[in-house]
């Protein structure tokens, strides 16, 4: 029977899975606004960037699909594990964010605090 703590971590990935195909639609379909990415002078309008939006948006779109599947096929053990694998696209990107010059509010307060969620959801999910 799931705790309170099991069904909020729960919840807390449902977001974190519909939140991240969000962003990574929008990387596909709007380019120009993946530039608030965090990292900066990002030149939107050229053709490398648009590729790059779009190599981030499939990324983004397919971790989201990949919690989703086990959110609703999968009991919490597998759910906590694949919510772990996701935290590690957060903490790199968190990285990129960092070793490329961008702000901390980027880094840390969206890439990073991202990561850290997903770990915290994915422990409790794994344990419980």
């Amino acid at each position: 029977m799931p705790t309170a703590l099991t069904t909020t971590a729960t919840v807390i990935v449902w977001v974190i899975a519909v939140g991240i195909m969000l962003i990574g639609a929008r990387f596909q379909f709007t380019p120009r606004a993946a530039t608030d990415f965090g990292i900066p002078g990002t030149p939107a309008e050229l053709p490398a960037f648009r590729a790059w939006a779009s190599v981030k948006g499939n990324r983004d779109i397919t971790l989201g699909l990949m919690l989703l599947i086990a959110l609703l096929g999968a009991r919490d053990h597998l759910t906590g594990w694949m919510t772990l694998a996701g935290a590690l696209a957060a903490g790199a990107d968190a990285l990129a964010v960092r070793f490329s010059g961008g702000p901390v509010a980027a880094y840390l307060g969206v890439h990073g605090a991202t990561s850290a969620v997903s770990v915290a959801a994915g422990v409790v999910l794994l344990l419980s």
